[in-house]
């Protein structure tokens, strides 16, 4: 299987959850809890990646997925900033979704070593089943369902969107398998920046947007967005190699590979568990930065991966740092981007959020994978991929110029 297979397969889901999240998001603003109910049901559907007998058949599946988790993350989210109006409810409400959602990329990779070791890997493919039969019988008897909000679909918008964000993404793959030149490649670069270009003119001129201009009005909220993408394209490509690094180079079994990830995890919701408590007193840019330096301190110690590294020397404590990063970047951005949404439009910012998060991991996989395979040899390769890891956290600190420096005010509004 080549890197740039590997990253279709893996982050095939997110390519396809974050174009179809914008339109699914305002879809779950006005279809209300009753269609977010479907997105679960989508994921119970997907099982069929488990019989996958062609990498086509692998593709199409993951994709599938990515569909039902547009209409489920996006809605959550929504539903979250609906339900909790008290800001010091909502922001511990919003931290717990920021630390499940951002823990689970890692949690992932340990329970599939798991499943890997003792059973099969396409026993990782079937995990979903039981998920999605959970939220088809829990959702309708736990969550309230909200007022529909009449309206129509932005099929325009949600066009463009979509199929110039793949292009974008399948041009980075296409350019690691067959070079810039290549006429596939250029013209997959030429259409994403049309579609994505004519994008603001259509939400401009349409009578209900998908996306509406005016949420980025706000300084605040856009550099919140450029974080969360900053944020999970390089922690998707952090993730990445390290697992083709520690089973390629250093020889981990699938379970030890698993369990090598999860002191990230740990950090992860430590640092997230955190944030609540320092909103107040801080406000989010500070925890932020925070965030950042402990994300580019763990990417710089990164590129010193050679041969005959260790896990205990070069890989330990780069994941603590970018755990704790995480944690304390993807909580306070979330709380910025929804603390003041309107109701009526929460759906449609917590999808351009899912949106960041899902577009910047296909996209920094696909730009790492693009530059390992420039480097001379495997290791070569991937250290040139973290170096370019550094540049994407780095890009982190330059966002916070973004945000109004607001300090504790910014944390009660």
């Amino acid at each position: 299987m080549t890197p740039g297979f590997r990253g279709w397969s893996t982050r095939t889901r997110s390519r396809s959850g974050g174009c179809c999240c914008s339109g699914a998001g305002r879809g779950s603003t006005r279809a209300s809890a009753g269609v977010r109910r479907g997105g679960g049901g989508v994921h119970r559907r997907v099982a069929g990646r488990g019989f996958a007998v062609a990498p086509g058949w692998l593709l199409a599946a993951r994709a599938l997925q990515g569909v039902g988790a547009a209409f489920a993350g996006p809605g959550a989210l929504a539903l979250i900033a609906a339900t909790f109006q008290d800001a010091e409810r909502r922001s511990r409400a919003l931290a717990v979704f920021s630390m499940v959602a951002s823990a689970g990329m890692v949690v992932g990779l340990v329970l599939g070593g798991v499943l890997t070791a003792w059973a099969s890997w396409r026993a990782v493919l079937f995990v979903n089943v039981p998920v999605g039969l959970a939220i088809v019988l829990l959702v309708p008897r736990a969550v309230r369902e909200s007022p529909r909000q009449e309206g129509r679909f932005d099929v325009g918008g949600a066009l463009a969107c979509t199929v110039g964000s793949a292009l974008l993404v399948y041009g980075f793959i296409r350019a690691a398998e067959r070079g810039w030149s290549g006429t596939l490649t250029v013209g997959a670069f030429c259409g994403a920046g049309v579609l994505l270009a004519l994008f603001p003119v259509i939400e401009s001129r349409a009578r209900q947007p998908i996306v509406p201009l005016r949420l980025f009005a706000d300084r605040d909220r856009v550099g919140a967005f450029l974080m969360r993408f900053l944020l999970t394209a390089a922690m998707s490509g952090m993730l990445f190699f390290l697992t083709l690094y520690v089973q390629g180079v250093l020889g981990y079994g699938p379970l030890a590979t698993g369990f090598g990830f999860l002191p990230t995890t740990i950090a992860l919701i430590a640092a997230s568990r955190a944030v609540p408590g320092l909103l107040p007193r801080y406000g989010p840019r500070p925890i932020m930065a925070a965030g950042a330096v402990l994300c580019v301190a763990g990417m710089v110690w990164l590129t010193q991966v050679s041969r005959d590294s260790s896990y205990v020397a070069v890989i330990l404590g780069p994941v603590l740092l970018f755990g704790a990063g995480t944690g304390l970047v993807a909580v306070a951005a979330t709380f910025t981007a929804m603390r003041s949404v309107p109701t009526g439009e929460s759906g449609a910012a917590s999808a351009l959020l899912q949106s960041m998060q899902q577009i910047g991991g296909s996209l920094g996989v696909a730009v790492l994978v693009t530059v390992d395979h420039g480097g001379s040899s495997e290791v070569d390769g991937m250290r040139d991929a973290f170096t370019v890891g550094v540049a994407f956290t780095a890009c982190m600190l330059v966002a916070l110029v973004a945000f109004r420096a607001q300090g504790r005010s910014g944390s009660q509004s």
